[in-house]
């Protein structure tokens, strides 16, 4: 049987992660019930670095060199310390659905990102698709009429959406070299110390008062939910299928936290919410038969690669497993051709 080509299989990876993030506001609102912040945003990393050490050293992980230490400090600000927070802040003044949905313009500014940092090029075809996808979430929102203290959230918000573009980015990148668990487990194991020490504060200034079950059930899905087996598939995914292509895929996570919350918490999803999921699955399906150009040049020896969207790699080797070889150089050509 023929195997799925590398944008394929990316793309599946990518579905997978965002159908594990597509809880993960809900189960933070959750986890709220008994823990403050700072405990929910940074306590599920220190949590989950618990089995990314220990995963690490069974599998015996290269270690990261100097220049992927530096790119796994920015994956951490953004996915494991940026993200989290303000995110767990948003969460205190309205409901996740209202979040979720802000989360439409995550994609386009992961894009943003993978553009800037990374060297990507994505066509005029795809900006337009990108940007009329967060049309539709956006315009989804104010149809929605979501209430609550919005001005507080949707400030935190967006600054968790313009750092979590950038873990994004950069961590799609650093997956190529890594391998996609890799990646997210070294991110987890260099910024426990810090971590630590900042739950550890959190939790004696403001304890607990009455831990409920649903709070320990929320605490548990953002630990091994959301910060290990969902960037497992997430990062592996961008690493095979191109940070800003497949990274439009989290376009479709709003309608999955909605049928989320209809399926398990017996919220109510207006017929219209399907209307707009099937315009916006539309500009997905749109966007990834745009082009998107890898980058103009390759990276000196040294550095973090950068990540070649339509650069054709063996995708046994990155996956969940591995992390890409690297591409060959082209050969500079003589002077005058």
């Amino acid at each position: 049987m023929k195997r799925p080509s590398d944008a394929t299989l990316g793309a599946l990876l990518g579905l997978v992660g965002v159908a594990v993030f597509s809880l993960t506001l809900p189960m933070t609102r959750l986890a709220l019930q008994s823990f403050n912040p700072v405990t929910v945003s940074l306590g599920r990393s220190v949590i989950a670095a618990f089995v990314a050490l220990p995963v690490l050293l069974l599998t015996r992980a290269p270690r990261p060199n100097r220049a992927q230490l530096r790119a796994l400090i920015v994956v951490s600000a953004g996915v494991i310390v940026g993200f989290p927070l303000f995110s767990a802040i948003a969460m205190q003044y309205v409901p996740a659905s209202h979040g979720a949905v802000l989360n439409g313009v995550l994609p386009l500014m992961t894009a943003v990102w993978a553009a800037v940092l990374l060297g990507e090029r994505p066509s005029r075809a795809f900006w337009l698709w990108a940007l009329l996808g967060s049309t539709l979430v956006i315009g989804f929102a104010a149809w929605r009429g979501l209430g609550g203290d919005a001005g507080i959230a949707d400030a935190a918000m967006l600054v968790a959406l313009v750092l979590c573009g950038l873990g994004y980015a950069e961590g799609g990148r650093l997956s190529q070299q890594l391998g996609g668990w890799q990646t997210i487990c070294w991110a987890l194991v260099i910024s426990f110390p810090v971590l630590a020490v900042a739950v550890g504060i959190s939790l004696v200034v403001a304890p607990p008062t009455v831990i409920v079950p649903a709070a320990l059930l929320g605490m548990a899905y953002v630990s091994f939910g959301s910060m290990l087996l969902g960037f497992f598939a997430w990062y592996s995914g961008l690493a095979l299928g191109g940070v800003a292509r497949v990274g439009q895929l989290q376009l479709l996570q709003v309608f999955m936290t909605l049928g989320a919350a209809a399926l398990f918490f017996g919220e109510t999803v207006p017929p219209a919410s399907w209307v707009f999921a099937v315009g916006v699955v539309g500009c997905v399906a749109a966007g990834r038969r745009a082009t998107v150009a890898p980058p103009k040049r390759e990276p000196a020896s040294g550095e973090v690669l950068a990540h070649t969207g339509s650069t054709s790699v063996d995708s046994t080797s990155v996956g969940l497993t591995g992390a890409v070889p690297s591409p060959a150089l082209e050969p500079e050509p003589a002077p005058g051709a």
